[in-house]
């Protein structure tokens, strides 16, 4: 029975050794584009679960969001930046600015290209330049490769290259999921050593005020189109832990939105059914439908 015992005891002792020999890695991966180059579908990929809202219109996202990705040992936060274009209002200043500081947070740097377009676009053209010039390393990721021909992907990396020398080049479409494995596990390689960051079980470090706001912002950006101003924005005013947020949507015209969202945290980032389908005719009714509205 002793030495049962102690066979036990020395069992435990070798577990608890090697856990504590096995090194874990931490770090932060910055990921920069032109408006919908498909950065905010990227992050929601690596991390494997919707932490940052994605819509078909530009500037979706305005702030730095932030997701985290594990992968054996190893936690990477993805640090997701607004689109960088050329800046013509106060917003689009600050959201530009989001963009570069988020890229100087990061210990990896990864420039998203949308290949699907059939030239280099001008933003994209101009984050090169500035790339070039402070002569900070990062890599290529060419994305939405499922929506561009073969032959037009090596020659947009070797054009691409000629202005700016990548420490590696990747090819992906965060959409399909594929390349998107190969390239995790090269950022894996390349996290600093470090303890964990952030609990392992966390996918960001957002509040649940700021992503019930989101949400709504993204389900009103899905339904409205022409109709919705670009500074419409959204507020959280009273949020209860899983049960509902109480919302405020304020557009330039002053009409203020209560919106309602439902809110689960297990069904945190699917489409709310409140909605209304986007046949309506009328904008007014579908932003009723989705929220009670008062003009203020």
């Amino acid at each position: 029975m002793t030495d049962h015992n102690e066979t036990n005891e020395t069992n435990e002792t070798t577990q608890a050794a090697d856990l504590s020999r096995t090194e874990t890695k931490a770090g932060f991966v910055a990921l920069i584009g032109a408006p919908n180059a498909g950065k905010s579908t990227l992050m929601n990929a690596m991390v494997g679960h919707k932490v940052s809202i994605v819509t078909p219109k530009v500037q979706t996202t305005r702030s730095r969001i932030r997701g985290i990705g594990m992968h054996q040992n190893v936690q990477m936060i993805f640090v997701d930046t607004p689109g960088i274009f050329t800046p013509k209002r106060r917003l689009d200043r600050a959201m530009v600015q989001a963009a570069w500081q988020g890229a100087e947070d990061g210990d990896v740097l990864l420039l998203l290209h949308d290949c699907a377009r059939r030239l280099i676009d001008e933003d994209t053209s101009n984050i090169l330049t500035k790339l070039a010039a402070s002569g900070r390393r990062a890599s290529l990721v060419l994305n939405k490769i499922d929506l561009a021909p073969q032959e037009r992907l090596l020659e947009r990396a070797d054009e691409m290259s000629k202005i700016y020398e990548f420490e590696r080049i990747f090819m992906v479409s965060a959409e399909t999921g594929n390349g998107v494995a190969d390239l995790k596990s090269w950022l894996a390689g390349k996290m600093p050593k470090s303890p964990f960051l952030f609990d392992p079980d966390d996918l960001s470090d957002m509040p649940l005020r700021l992503l019930a706001a989101e949400t709504l912002r993204e389900k009103l950006f899905l339904n409205l189109h022409q109709e919705l101003p670009y500074q419409l924005t959204v507020e959280t005013e009273n949020c209860r832990i899983a049960t509902m947020a109480v919302l405020k949507c304020i557009c330039p015209s002053m009409l203020r939105v209560r919106g309602i969202v439902a809110l689960s945290l297990v069904k945190v980032g699917k489409p709310c059914a409140a909605l209304a389908p986007p046949r309506a005719k009328s904008w007014k009714k579908r932003l009723i439908a989705a929220c009670i509205c008062s003009r203020m």
